[in-house]
Order: structure tokens, then sequence, then C-alpha cells
């Protein structure tokens, strides 16, 4: 009797703690590939085992009563290949939600994303580099923060949901880098959203804002001359899904990206690196799904606004094979045509898996 009810107690103490903890879930994804990269640039061709965004993450909500909630996100970026494990800017976040929308704190993915990643169905981590997706390019203005798709030292507000209408806005401010000249004492970045969503449709208007001064004067160790710490982009992102279908376009336009940074530097002689205008960048994909395969095709063109530059085309083809929901089988195609400052051409053939859970 006396082991029976030492049993129970010990049985008693291990599940309460999973019991309390039933809110939180622990989910992650692996992704590695076998990459082959021809460029027309150094390294001129490789072979690499290549990490693709896997990641480890916990997420988790309490209900407060009086429909509010209070709920967390820890994602944290696994390296499968090369180390490194639980660093990069994945989101990691704190917040309330309730009738008035979401209020969330911390490292988190912008409004400006949310629009455009209407066209990321691929899976190799070099389909959307700074000549598909302006916002992924990392120059001297954003290398502190990372690219636009993931913003740290964030605050970020969701309305509710108002038949299938939305809007979001994120604002950063990071005291790190008030003591550079040239950023903002208060909001150094704000990026906002108006979306619509409802049933198979998908549109959504996105405005991103770097809030800093022009002519910044850069130190005479890192090349001298001035830069424009006033920038901006803005975007549409266009989609449709179905069972078996799916379509999805985005356009951009503007200079916050690395394609459009040699015209808002100035040499030390006082001349610009380049002329030119805003960047302008558009990407069409589709994707139709039939048994347990998924074909997807993607075509974009990049005019990076800077006088004497070709236009830079994106061709992007794939295939997936499903083995159940959470295990599949990608082999991807990435191609540029591109002869610009910061692209040549390319060619990469990816074949990688991705496990769920």
């Amino acid at each position: 009797m006396k082991k029976a009810t030492l049993s129970l107690a010990i049985a008693t103490a291990l599940t309460t703690p999973l019991m309390a903890e039933a809110d939180t879930v622990l989910y992650g994804e692996a992704k590695v590939s076998v990459d082959y990269v021809d460029n027309n640039r150094d390294p001129d061709s490789y072979w690499d085992v290549v990490n693709n965004g896997s990641k480890l993450g916990i997420y988790g909500t309490e209900e407060l009563g009086g429909n509010l909630s209070a709920f967390y996100k820890y994602d944290f970026s696994v390296d499968m290949t090369e180390g490194g494990n639980f660093s990069g800017l994945n989101q990691k976040f704190v917040g309330l939600k309730g009738g008035f929308g979401a209020v969330t704190l911390g490292t988190q993915d912008t409004p400006y994303w949310k629009v455009l990643n209407v066209v990321d169905i691929y899976h190799s981590g070099k389909m959307f580099d700074g000549t598909v997706y302006l916002g992924s390019g990392v120059d001297n203005r954003t290398s502190t923060n990372g690219a636009l798709s993931t913003l740290s030292n964030s605050i970020d507000y969701q309305t509710p949901n108002f038949n299938g209408f939305s809007a979001e806005a994120l604002l950063v401010l990071d005291g790190r880098i008030n003591s550079a000249e040239g950023f903002s004492n208060g909001v150094d970045i704000w990026t906002l959203n108006l979306k619509y969503e409802q049933g198979p449709y998908f549109a959504g208007l996105t405005y991103i804002k770097l809030d800093g001064d022009s002519d910044v004067a850069i130190p005479v160790a890192e090349g001298g001359g001035t830069v424009d710490f006033d920038a901006d982009n803005w975007g549409i992102g266009l989609g449709y899904r179905a069972d078996v279908w799916l379509v999805g376009a985005i356009y951009e336009q503007g200079d916050f990206t690395d394609v459009n940074f040699p015209r808002k530097y100035i040499t030390a002689d006082g001349n610009r690196l380049a002329t030119g205008d805003d960047a302008k960048s558009y990407f069409i994909t589709g994707q139709y799904t039939f048994g347990n395969s998924t074909v997807r095709a993607g075509f974009g063109q990049t005019d990076t606004g800077i006088d004497g530059e070709d236009k830079i085309d994106n061709y992007r083809v794939g295939y997936q094979y499903n083995f159940s929901k959470r295990t599949l089988l990608w082999a991807e195609y990435i191609g540029r045509d591109a002869d610009t400052l910061f692209y040549g051409d390319q060619n990469v053939v990816s074949l990688g898996t991705k496990v769920l859970f």
C-alpha cells in the first residue's frame, strides 16, 4: 500500500508541471541542402552543404480573463552545418492581446515583410537575395539591425481583423546605435502595412522608413565621405491560394536597399559614387500541387536605379515531394542574369530536405 501511494505521489509530481505548461508548445524545423553554385565572380563555382533557416522555438500563451491574454515566442536559429547555434536574428518577443488587437515587444518580423512574403514559397535560403526582395540587402545603414525582414529592439501593434482588413505598425527604438552619428535619438526605423485577407485572396500595401540624417560623415578609417541615413521603401503584395493553385506577386520601390546604395554615398572629394533614381523590383511566382508533388516557378526583374547599370533578371524553378505533412524533399534552381556593382550572373541548384516538428 505504501509503495502504491509513493508511486502515485511521484506520478503526480511529474505530471503536474507538464499540465501547468500545457499552453506552451515546442516546435522546430530542420532544413539542409546540398548546393552547387556557379558564379561569374569569385569564387567561380563550388559545392556546399547548406543550412537553410533551421530553427528551434517555443511559443506560449496564458489566458488572463476579460478577453485578455499574454503570449510569448522564442525562436532560435539552429545551424546544422557549421555551428553557431542559437545565433541569428530570429523572432523573440512577448505581448498582450485582446479586443484592442495585440502589442508585442522584442525582435520581430516586420509589417513590411509580412506583405512581401506572399511570394516566399521556396525552401533554399538563396531564393530571396537583394535582387528579388529589396529589403533583404544589408548595407552601412542596416548592418546593426540586419535586413528589413526581422528587426530587433522593436515595439509592434496589430489591429483586430475587420471583415478581412487589418493594419500593423512597428517602431525600432535602438539605443545601441544612438551614439553613432546620423541615427535618430528616438525612432530609428518605422514601418507599417494595411492588409486584406479573405478566403483565398490576399492584398497588402506597406512602407518602411529609416529616420536618420542626410550626409553623415564616415570616418576616414572606413573610407571617408558621407552617406545618407534618410531612406525609405514601399511595396505591394497580391496573392491567391486555392486547394492546388497558388499565385503571388510583389512590387517594391525605394532607396533603403543595397542595390541603390551607391547613389546615397558621397566620396571624400564631394562626388556621388553613382547617380540615378529609386530602385524598382517586381517578382511573380506560382505553384501547382498534384498528389504528393508540388511544382513552382517564378520570374522577377530589378532596376537598381543606378545610371548605366543593366536590369537584373531573376529566374526560380522548384519541385517538392511530400512524404508526409512534416517531411519533404526539394529540388530548386536559382538563376540570375546581372552585371551590377553588387551582383553578377549566378546559377544555383539546391537539393534538400525539410522536417517539421
